[in-house]
C-alpha cells in the first residue's frame, strides 16, 4: 500500500482551529455581556449586538469552511484582481456619499445601506499580493530595482490612500507587512534597513504634526495629566485591570463597562476580560494568540511552496500584530491604536477578514510537507 499521503488525505491543523473556535466562544459570551447595558439603553434590546455578531459568526464560519475546499494556489488569479479592488475601495471610501465619517476619519464605506471597513480588506489583499509577486520573483527578490521597487511603489500608494482617511495605525501595518514579507521572501537586509530608516523620520514628523496624534502619545506617557480628555480611555482600561485582580468580579458583574469606557465590546473588550475573569482570564487570550501565531508561522515553515509560504505568513502576521496592538495599547504598554482584537471584538469585516484568514491557512495546512 502506498504510504504517501496525497494532499487532499491530509488533515487540517486541528490546533489552529481549535485555537480560533475557544477565541470565538470567549468572544461571543463577552460582547454580550460587556454590550449588553449600552444595547439595551440605544436600541431596547440587550442582545442587540449579540445577535449581530451569532450573523458574523455564522457567517464567517461558511466562509472559513469554503475556503478549507478551495486549493490556495487558485487564489494567485486573484492576486491583481484583488489589489486592484483594494486601491478602488481605497478611492471610493474618499468620496462623499459613500464614505461614512466616524471618529474624525473616513475608514467605512457605505454600499447599499451596508458598511465595511475598507482596510480590513486591504490588508489581505496586500498579503495576497505580496505573496504572489515576491514568490514569481523568487530569484529576482536580492535585486531591488527588479524584485523590490514594484512592491514598494504598490504599498506606497495604498499607505497614501489610507493616510487621507486617515488611518495612521493601518498605515503602519501595511508597510510593516510589506517589510516583513519581503524579509521571509530572501530580500537583502541592507535594503530592508535602508527602507526602515527612510521612513521612520516621516512617521515622527506625521505624528508631531498631527494635534490628536501626539496627544495620545503623551496621554500614554502620562494619562494623569489630562485625566478627564486624553488619558481617560487608559486610565479607565486601568481601573478594568486593577479591578480584576486573579480570578476577576465574575462575567456580567463588570462595572467599567457602564457607559466608563468607550466601545467596550469592540477595542477595550479585553479590559472587560480583565475585569470579570481577572490575570487568569488575560492569560488565557494571550496564550491563545500566541499559540495562534506559532501554528501559523508552523504552516507558512512547512507550506509546499514559497507561495504557500509567504501567504501563511503575511495572513498570520496580520493576526498576530493587530491582537498585540489591542493587548499592548489597553495595558498601557504602547500608545492606544484604535484597532480591534481578532476574533474576540464585536464587528463584522474585521471578523470575516480574520475567519478567511484562518480558511486559508488550514487549506495550506492540508498540503503541508509532513
Amino acid at each position: 500500500m502506498d504510504a504517501t499521503i496525497r494532499p487532499e488525505e491530509r488533515t487540517p491543523d486541528i490546533v489552529l482551529l481549535l485555537v480560533t473556535m475557544i477565541l470565538i466562544t470567549i468572544g461571543t459570551a463577552m460582547i454580550y455581556s460587556s454590550s449588553s447595558i449600552v444595547a439595551l439603553e440605544k436600541f431596547g434590546d440587550s442582545r442587540y449586538f449579540l445577535k449581530k455578531q451569532l450573523v458574523f459568526v455564522f457567517l464567517g464560519i461558511m466562509m472559513m469552511v469554503l475556503l478549507t475546499k478551495i486549493p490556495y494556489e487558485h487564489l494567485r488569479k486573484l492576486a491583481y484582481p484583488g489589489l486592484l479592488l483594494a486601491i478602488v475601495l481605497l478611492v471610493l471610501v474618499l468620496m462623499p456619499g459613500l464614505g461614512l465619517k466616524r471618529g474624525g476619519a473616513t475608514r467605512w464605506l457605505n454600499v447599499g445601506g451596508v458598511s465595511f471597513q475598507v482596510t480590513e480588506m486591504v490588508k489581505i489583499a496586500m498579503v495576497l499580493f505580496l505573496a504572489h509577486f515576491f514568490a514569481r520573483r523568487a530569484h529576482q527578490v536580492k535585486d531591488f530595482r527588479r524584485g523590490v521597487l514594484f512592491p514598494l511603489a504598490v504599498t506606497l500608494l495604498l499607505v497614501s490612500l489610507i493616510m487621507l482617511e486617515p488611518d495612521f495605525g493601518a498605515a503602519v501595518i501595511i508597510f510593516g507587512i510589506f517589510l516583513f514579507m519581503m524579509c521571509v521572501a530572501g530580500a537583502r537586509i541592507r535594503h530592508m534597513m535602508i527602507l526602515v530608516f527612510m521612513f521612520i523620520p516621516a512617521g515622527v514628523m506625521l505624528i508631531l504634526f498631527k494635534g490628536y496624534r501626539l496627544a495620545r502619545l503623551t496621554a500614554f506617557l502620562d494619562p494623569w495629566k489630562d485625566p478627564s480628555n486624553t488619558g481617560f480611555q487608559i486610565i479607565q482600561s486601568y481601573l478594568s485591570f486593577g479591578s480584576g485582580g486573579t480570578f476577576g468580579v465574575g462575567i456580567g458583574d463588570g462595572m467599567q463597562k457602564l457607559f466608563y469606557l468607550p466601545e467596550p465590546h469592540t477595542d477595550f473588550i479585553l479590559s472587560i476580560i480583565a475585569e470579570e475573569s481577572g490575570f487568569i482570564g488575560v492569560t488565557i487570550v494571550i496564550l491563545m494568540f500566541t499559540l495562534f501565531a506559532v501554528r501559523g508561522f508552523m504552516i507558512a515553515l512547512k507550506a509546499p511552496d514559497l507561495f504557500g509560504a509567504l501567504l501563511a505568513a503575511g495572513l498570520t502576521l496580520v493576526v498576530a500584530i493587530q491582537s498585540f496592538i489591542n493587548i499592548a495599547g489597553v495595558m498601557g504598554l504602547i500608545p492606544l491604536k484604535g484597532l480591534v482584537l481578532p476574533f474576540l471584538s464585536y464587528g463584522g469585516t474585521a471578523f470575516m477578514m480574520s475567519m478567511i484568514s484562518v480558511g486559508i491557512l488550514l487549506n495550506i495546512s492540508s498540503q503541508a510537507s509532513r
